[in-house]
């Protein structure tokens, strides 16, 4: 038996909204939910995954339901090593070993500690080395980009917790910016128009729902309603409203402008002849948020270049993380770039 094949490679995505663990020649076989719940009184995880997930919001007293990542990065270490033993622990099935090497996708803005933390999760969790890349460049391997050649790829990827916009050429990240503005946020969005327009309490899972359901970026030839249901605030008792799509376009709005601006900047700080080829390569979208109506439309109409949203968008960065696990050899230059790409601020 190989060495290989007892000590697989595994691609981790490890994201602010969800988890993906790539196994090499095995594919995908991790796919759940950023989420873990503790027992406060014994100190144990409870669940993790799909199983934490169905818990929030849900929990007696003693249990606490939490996401350890917080835009992209790690706000609680302890959690995010456990929840990571526990999927890896999936990922490896009846096998008694661990994992050779691990490549983790990462934000492009994450400081030094930032990446220590991820990559001390990583080991602790049970791979023997571990490999950091940026998450836009496993997007836009995944999508399919010519990231090798000397042209420019512009790749947004609207993750849960950040959306990151990068020009990607010849394998590495030219010019970069992350915003702390994403899936979740749009989430939030929609909880406080919930609040204002119709004095009612939802939770995130509502939100998400509607923003799903009906949600767009532009306006749209049909009409789209939903139910959403939740606390009034005035009398404390439960109560349902109508949303349209109107009303949900209406408190995304903001948050839309921020990332078509964001990705302006990104554009106009991008060297001349980059530029050109970005005109004829257009824009790539990828992550959860990208699947929202019209987003691509709206983007194209702000920055001037077409945007185009990738196949499977939700999967494009554990792709290109599952074709760089199945060849670590030749996708040998990826992993060795420390140097980090311009980044603009905001």
């Amino acid at each position: 038996m190989a060495f290989s094949s007892i000590f697989p490679d595994v691609g981790i995505d490890l994201g602010t909204a969800n988890t993906l663990i790539h196994v090499k020649h095995r594919g995908v076989v991790v796919n759940e939910p950023s989420v873990a719940s503790t027992n406060t009184k014994t100190g144990t995880v409870v669940a993790v995954g799909d199983d934490a997930k169905k818990m929030l919001g849900r929990t007696p007293a003693h249990i606490s339901v939490t996401r350890p990542l917080v835009g992209g990065v790690i706000s609680d270490f302890d959690m995010t090593q456990e929840m990571l033993r526990m999927f890896l622990k999936r990922a490896r099935g009846s096998s008694l070993f661990g994992f050779r090497r691990a490549v983790v996708a990462i934000p492009d803005n994450l400081t030094e500690v930032e990446r220590k933390s991820v990559e001390d999760a990583v080991l602790a969790a049970g791979s023997a080395k571990a490999y950091l890349i940026e998450s836009p460049v496993a997007a836009a391997l995944g999508a399919g980009l010519p990231i090798d050649s000397p042209t420019a790829s512009l790749v947004v990827d609207i993750g849960g917790g950040t959306t990151d916009i990068s020009v990607i050429s010849l394998g590495g990240t030219v010019v970069s910016k992350t915003l702390r503005v994403a899936g979740d946020k749009l989430n939030d969005d929609i909880v406080k128009f919930a609040r204002e327009e119709f004095k009612l309490a939802i939770g995130e899972s509502s939100a998400e729902a509607a923003k799903i359901l009906v949600g767009s970026a532009i306006p749209l030839d049909d009409s789209l309603e939903t139910t959403l249901r939740g606390r009034d605030i005035a009398t404390g008792l439960p109560r349902e409203v109508s949303i349209r799509n109107t009303h949900v376009r209406a408190a995304l709005n903001k948050s839309l402008r921020t990332i078509a601006e964001a990705i302006r900047e990104v554009i106009e700080s991008t060297p001349p002849e980059l530029v050109g080829d970005m005109v004829h390569q257009g824009i790539v979208l990828c992550g959860g948020g990208a699947m929202l109506r019209g987003l691509d439309d709206l983007i194209a109409a702000e920055t001037g270049v077409s945007a185009k949203v990738a196949s499977e968008p939700l999967t494009c960065v554990i792709r290109g993380l599952g074709q760089i696990v199945d060849d670590m050899e030749g996708h040998a230059a990826l992993l060795d770039n420390p140097l980090k790409p311009i980044s603009i601020t905001l």
